[in-house]
């Protein structure tokens, strides 16, 4: 069977592309800006089911008046190191990222910040918050959640949701740590992606409505997701969920709205923590020891089948500086859905190459 064709697209005019878009549907320059940005961010590190694949979602629900494209963003002080942030049902890009600013302002005064967030929306990758944080050279912690997507270990009927944990610590000459994982075996993403292009999942990944592995995305999406490591994955879905939407006043326990198939804000709630690492020990030696870490790793002679060991987050590093190199590779799926948004929404057609580009 013959592969699809790829195409392959230039960053900068990938951000240029989603910004007239988001911009043309009522966003404010810098909201539509920062939202392009963390798509095509997405799409650069590898999380293709997080970037531009979701601008047609997004269009269509902010067009619909169910995201507030010019929300009114108001935090509210709890402690010096903390502080609540009421999203006014914006996008949640923009809603996770003024979030973790006003944890990192916290935490580079006092060494710690919290910040909880309610009235949000999807908010994409999580890692990018954590690059957000570490840009600041600060560790950080992220959780969200969503609709119900999967069981509780045990259970039949879905309730909880599936969205990633996310957490970072910098380093010093070496990559940092970052860690972003659905509790989920696969991201939900991913079976839209397969559903989108046609193709099969492989068994254990998702369930039928019958509560039986398939390997049919179509059935998947209409079925529930299997949770990683039974009990374990289950487990850190419910702390996601109290971290996000039960300590954040936001929904929770399968009330969070489903974008896909509910027309309705979903009141998504979000958690940031970042931490100055100098509270403890030097932010020069803390990095020093972070670099020894990454280097044991790496040390680490490779199992059967693997030529070298790798830090987490390292390989979407490597992706990253591959795909600004080479261009974003779409599918045919993708090219057709970003031409009919050109034409639906009046903006220019985004340039595509057939052959990987040469960027400097």
């Amino acid at each position: 069977m013959a592969s699809s064709p790829r195409y392959y697209v230039n960053p900068a005019d990938a951000v240029v592309f989603a910004q007239t878009l988001l911009s043309k549907a009522g966003l404010p320059e810098d909201h539509a800006q920062l939202m392009a940005e963390c798509l095509v961010q997405a799409d650069a590190r590898g999380v293709d089911t997080h970037g531009l694949a979701r601008l047609q979602q997004y269009m269509e629900r902010v067009s619909n008046g169910l995201v507030n494209a010019t929300p009114a963003l108001s935090v509210s002080e709890k402690t010096p190191v903390a502080a609540h942030l009421d999203g006014d049902n914006g996008f949640g890009f923009v809603v996770a990222s003024k979030g973790m600013e006003e944890a990192i302002k916290r935490a580079e005064t006092y060494g710690i910040g919290i910040v909880t967030a309610n009235h949000s929306n999807h908010f994409g990758m999580g890692a990018t918050y954590v690059l957000q944080a570490l840009n600041k050279g600060l560790i950080s912690l992220v959780f969200t959640n969503s609709a119900k997507q999967m069981p509780p270990f045990g259970g039949k009927e879905t309730l909880l949701g599936i969205s990633p944990f996310a957490a970072g610590a910098p380093s010093k000459n070496e990559v940092p740590y970052i860690l972003d994982m659905a509790p989920s075996v696969v991201a939900k993403g991913k079976i839209r992606k397969a559903a989108r292009r046609g193709e099969k999942i492989p068994l254990g990944w998702a369930y039928d409505k019958d509560g039986k592995p398939t390997e049919d995305a179509s059935e998947a999406l209409n079925g529930s997701m299997a949770p990683i490591g039974g009990p374990k994955g289950s487990g850190i879905a419910i702390l996601m969920d109290i971290m996000s939407g039960v300590l954040s006043g936001a929904a929770f326990g399968g009330e969070v709205g489903d974008q896909y198939k509910e027309a309705r804000p979903q009141n998504v709630g979000h958690c940031f923590i970042a931490i100055k690492p100098d509270v403890f020990v030097s932010a020069d030696e803390f990095r020093s020891r972070m670099d020894t870490l990454v280097q044991r790793v790496h040390g680490v002679t490779p199992a059967e089948g693997f030529s070298e060991v790798l830090f987490p987050g390292e390989p979407e590093y490597r992706l990253d500086l591959q795909r600004r190199r080479e261009g974003l590779p779409f599918a045919d799926a993708e090219k057709t859905m970003f031409d009919d948004m050109s034409k639906t929404f009046g903006v220019p057609a985004l340039t595509v190459s057939t052959a990987p580009l040469n960027l400097a």
